[in-house]
């Protein structure tokens, strides 16, 4: 925490507010990092289990089983809690990791990979599991260790992650923007419209998963967006960009017209874009071309419409009824997250320990070669093994009722 302190003096008036608020490591931040990692502390070893039982012919059995991905090289800007929640993931998932934070958060980071690798000597695993690296010249030769490096994770802005993306072979798993939308519908509940979207807007509004624009049909401006408008400003809120059809209805002290080039901007502070659309179809359309892929929600008690968003709307998160803040992996129970990911491939939304791992197929037989098998040959039986798991069933049911006889048969000679 002194570090950190140190880290944020030096940065006073250096950098945007919004990294300057997340490279703070307060009290609240703190002790929910080490609940972050309680939770990945109990979650179930991923490392070894088996997705796919296939028996092809007798004595022939197919294993689909997860596996680590390898080395990581995560890099991210400011949010020294990022360091930690990484790193427990990694190391649960049987990765190692190298982290290069920001250099604004560099005391702070020193500090927590130095008590994380002083913790790892008092284990069976290597305290080079997890590396820091400190300089841009450090990133710029990592890039180019695909030979050694499997996968990138940058976390931050978007110029760093499409830079990382244009420099490195090495595939790269993350997210550029949080472009995160609120659509009201015609058939929402007022009140439930001022809750979803004060709390995405102004609960932590630099976090990518806070809410950027707000959406509202025509047929409800004026009941919508006068409540709403005035609870965003008594939540501090501190400009409203706001088209044509929805100006009228929002604070006058606050609310400025909007340009196009609003509906496509991550504010990262007290400020929301306002647009009316016509219907739930044009909110898609809307949000399929101005937003990042990130989460969006809807607003409606209209379960059919509702349904209708959710499937058409082409993002990692797509919400009903609930603020775009619960897009993280604490919340979703994950224990913690090394990002978000925007990506259709491998990994998708706040990504856990699933995203750190693959798997690999391992084939067990008895002498079995391909030739033999065919037409008027042997044939594949294609069968999934669920016996085994009955088995295993069967048998912890019986240690179990044995254990409890045994117990009971003592206390009853106990009594006697």
């Amino acid at each position: 925490m002194s570090e950190n302190r140190k880290d944020l003096e030096n940065a006073k008036g250096k950098i945007p507010n919004q990294m300057y608020k997340r490279l703070g490591l307060g009290e609240k931040k703190y002790v929910q990092l080490l609940k972050g990692v309680s939770g990945v502390i109990g979650l179930n070893d991923p490392v070894g289990i088996v997705t796919l039982h296939r028996e092809l012919h007798d004595g022939l059995n197919l294993k689909r089983v997860a596996c680590p991905i390898g080395v990581l090289c995560v890099i991210f800007e400011a949010r020294p809690e990022a360091a930690v929640q990484i790193a427990s993931l990694a190391l649960k998932s049987g990765n190692a990791v190298i982290l290069k934070g920001g250099s604004e958060a560099n005391l702070s980071n020193r500090a927590l990979v130095s008590a994380m690798r002083e913790a790892l000597k008092c284990t069976d695993v290597p305290e080079d599991t997890i590396q820091l690296v400190s300089s841009r010249q450090d990133v710029h030769h990592l890039l180019k260790l695909d030979e050694y490096i499997d996968l990138v994770i940058p976390r931050g802005s978007r110029s760093l992650v499409r830079k990382i993306q244009q420099s490195t072979r090495i595939p790269v798993m993350g997210h550029a923007d949080g472009i995160c939308s609120v659509y009201v519908d015609e058939e929402a509940n007022v009140e439930t419209a001022v809750r979803v979207t004060v709390d995405s807007k102004t609960n932590y509004p630099a976090a990518c998963n806070a809410c950027e624009t707000l959406l509202v049909h025509h047929k409800i401006l004026e009941k919508a967006l006068i409540p709403i408008g005035m609870k965003l400003k008594s939540r501090g809120v501190t400009k409203i960009h706001a088209d044509k059809h929805t100006i009228q209805y929002l604070p006058q002290d606050i609310t400025v017209p909007s340009k196009e080039q609003d509906f496509r901007t991550e504010f990262g502070c007290l400020e929301i874009a306002v647009k009316c659309v016509k219907s739930t179809k044009d909110a898609i359309d809307h949000i399929n071309s101005h937003g990042s892929s990130h989460t969006d929600c809807i607003v409606t008690e209209n379960s059919s419409t509702a349904k209708q968003f959710m499937n058409a709307v082409d993002s990692a998160g797509v919400y009903h009824n609930a603020s775009t803040r619960f897009a993280d992996g604490f919340r979703y129970g994950f224990g913690a997250e090394v990002g978000v990911s925007t990506n259709r491939l491998h990994a998708r939304g706040p990504v856990g320990m699933e995203g750190l791992l693959t798997y690999k197929y391992k084939l067990s037989g008895k002498g079995h070669i391909v030739e033999e098998f065919g037409v008027g040959k042997k044939e594949y039986t294609h069968r999934d093994v669920q016996e085994e798991k009955k088995r295993d069933m069967t048998c912890m049911i019986s240690v179990v009722l044995s254990v409890v006889v045994v117990g009971a048969l003592c206390v009853r000679k106990m009594l006697s």
